[in-house]
């Protein structure tokens, strides 16, 4: 038990027996058909878990990868995004957005509280010429523990017209996330929370409304760009060198999550 660590933080989480022996073993390539395989068991179970029949990508990156990812290829420089703040990362989401060039609004609660979905629909509901593009929130706050209400919440965002981006770090694979369902249009999670393997692969769900938005974007990321990364999923391979051994491990993890 001397090798064993037992980690009270929000992440990294204690990686499975099984996870890590997977990470122990040699790379296969990440061409091969045999990796193809592994990817299309994968990206199956990440359907699953995301409760979604869209494309689930994988970046080989931080949870802020996914986070930029987001943002870049859908917001336009001057398009109208508000931040719904919670805590340190739901500021991340305003600081992205705004390096983007966005012109960004913030909803900020006090910290240890939850966005109140009343004043969320207040301010959209002023916002009578849907100059409000995009609404970027948190599902669960790593840095303050709070839980948003996030169904409620992406209601009233459907109901005004804005597409939703989630940040579901620390949610996916801990707290009930129906994607489809709630009609959310884009879901970002990394992999050293609730998927329970070392940090450096980061994910990406969204939604058909959130695609059109994607095709409009005028200069959308290169390394992140959802375009390459969607037409890699329908051939289960990624556009550019994945962690291969964490992927391995990934899919161990997603065996125990189902079973």
């Amino acid at each position: 038990m001397k090798d064993k660590q037992f980690l009270m933080i929000p992440g990294p989480t204690p990686v499975p027996e099984t996870a890590l022996l997977a990470m122990a073993k040699h790379p296969m390539g990440h061409r091969s058909s045999e990796f193809s395989a592994v990817l299309a068991e994968v990206f199956a179970d990440l359907k699953w878990l995301f409760q979604t029949q869209e494309d689930v990508f994988i970046f080989t990156s931080s949870g802020t990868g996914a986070m930029e990812a987001a943002i870049y290829n859908l917001v336009n420089p001057g398009d109208k995004v508000l931040s719904l703040v919670i805590g340190n990362f739901g500021e991340r989401w305003a600081k992205i957005a705004k390096m983007r060039g966005a012109d960004v609004e913030i909803i900020a609660a006090d910290r240890g509280k939850a966005i109140d979905p009343a004043v969320l629909k207040a301010r959209l509901d002023q916002d009578v010429n849907k100059e409000i593009k995009f609404v970027t929130l948190t599902h669960n706050e790593t840095s303050t523990g709070v839980t948003n209400d996030l169904k409620t919440l992406n209601d009233i965002i459907q109901e005004h017209g804005a597409i939703s981006i989630v940040d579901g770090v620390t949610s996916v694979g801990a707290i009930q996330l129906k994607m489809d369902e709630w009609k959310i249009d884009v879901v970002v999670s990394g992999s050293q929370k609730g998927f329970m393997i070392p940090p450096g692969l980061a994910f990406l769900a969204c939604s058909k409304k959130a695609w059109k938005a994607y095709e409009n974007c005028k200069n959308p990321s290169f390394y992140f760009n959802f375009g390459a990364y969607k037409k890699s999923a329908a051939e289960s391979t990624t556009p550019y060198t994945p962690n291969v051994s964490l992927i391995m491990a990934l899919r161990e993890t997603l065996k125990m999550m189902k079973a």
